[in-house]
């Protein structure tokens, strides 16, 4: 199973809070939906092809909590982002959280991390795609299970906040596979990675 993270970003590399402005202030964030301005019908498209090719999601515990108190009630227009997340298999990385878990068709992954999602890539078919849960996206890409990095990338400078780039990490390599610019000056970046570098 191919593991892609799918991220908001802004060009300093912040994640943080891209929703709204009370999804994440901790360490005195200020900045929470920042995101917004940027989101034209070209960007909503990839979010709903992005969320179509997925077999099965990955979140961390915020992510996963903000996203089971929103999605499973929406109507409307917003039925087509809700619709797969909704029914499609989710994994929930937490040390907090007890099954069973409130989300339909969720199931908590115990134990190391990184052994577990490795097991769960290799148990499956598809693409399992990881989004948001900065914490979790930059203990994967650390531990060099990451093979597909999404990104829209905002033209904002946010200046500090939560950051998916592992510091002190291994080298890698990712090869650019498309790059599609939006009306607002985002950039929707595609990203696989490369063989491991040698030395």
């Amino acid at each position: 199973m191919k593991l892609v993270v799918v991220e908001w970003m802004s060009m300093d590399g912040v994640v943080q809070a891209p929703g709204a402005p009370d999804e994440d202030p901790s360490g005195g964030f200020a900045h929470g939906g920042w995101h917004l301005r940027w989101f034209d019908d070209t960007s909503r498209q990839w979010v709903v092809d992005g969320l179509d090719a997925a077999s099965s999601f990955l979140f961390g515990r915020l992510t996963y909590e903000r996203f089971a108190a929103h999605w499973p009630r929406v109507t409307g227009p917003e039925r087509v982002v809700a619709e797969p997340l909704n029914q499609k298999p989710k994994y929930v990385v937490s040390t907090t959280l007890a099954s069973p878990l409130p989300w339909e068709h969720s199931s908590l992954l115990a134990g190391d991390v990184a052994k577990a999602v490795a097991e769960l890539k290799e148990s499956g078919e598809g693409e399992l795609q990881l989004i948001g849960s900065a914490r979790l996206a930059r203990t994967l890409l650390e531990h060099d299970l990451v093979d597909e990095l999404r990104l829209m990338l905002d033209p904002v400078l946010l200046g500090g906040g939560k950051r998916i780039w592992p510091e002190g990490g291994r080298l890698a390599s990712f090869r650019l596979r498309s790059n599609e610019p939006t009306s607002t000056g985002a950039l929707l970046l595609t990203y696989a990675r490369e063989p491991a570098l040698a030395g």
